[in-house]
């Protein structure tokens, strides 16, 4: 069975860090490009980073440019978003996505997607 699991979030304060995990089973993250969505309430799912399969190119959404990074360590299976300096606007419930060949701002292209981790920015 093909699956992704997010790990990592939980409530920090405004400033601090968080890093999210994305591991896959079932299947070898290393042909995948993966992206992490996000979804605060009320609001629509959004784009928040992707990385290609080999992990040479990245993106990111303006609002967490400079503050967000994304990784990937295809020996164990698992992809990271590291999150500094957080802000409350950027509490939502993080999702991670794979598909194959390139990244994508659609959620509709990602074939496989985790339960989601809740991230909570707050003093």
């Amino acid at each position: 069975q093909l699956q992704l699991v997010e790990s990592g979030g939980g409530l920090v304060q405004p400033g601090g860090s968080l890093r999210l995990s994305c591991a896959a089973s079932g299947f070898t993250l290393h042909y995948y490009v993966i992206a992490w969505f996000r979804q605060a309430p009320g609001k629509e799912r959004e784009t928040v980073s992707c990385i290609s399969s080999s992990g040479g190119s990245t993106n990111y959404a303006d609002s967490v440019k400079g503050r967000f990074t994304i990784s990937r360590d295809n020996a164990k299976n698992t992809v990271y978003l590291q999150m500094n300096s957080l802000k409350p606007e950027d509490t939502a419930v993080y999702y991670c996505a794979a598909r194959k060949y390139t990244c994508s701002g659609y959620m509709g292209e990602y074939g496989y997607w985790g339960q989601g981790t809740q991230v909570t920015v707050s003093s």
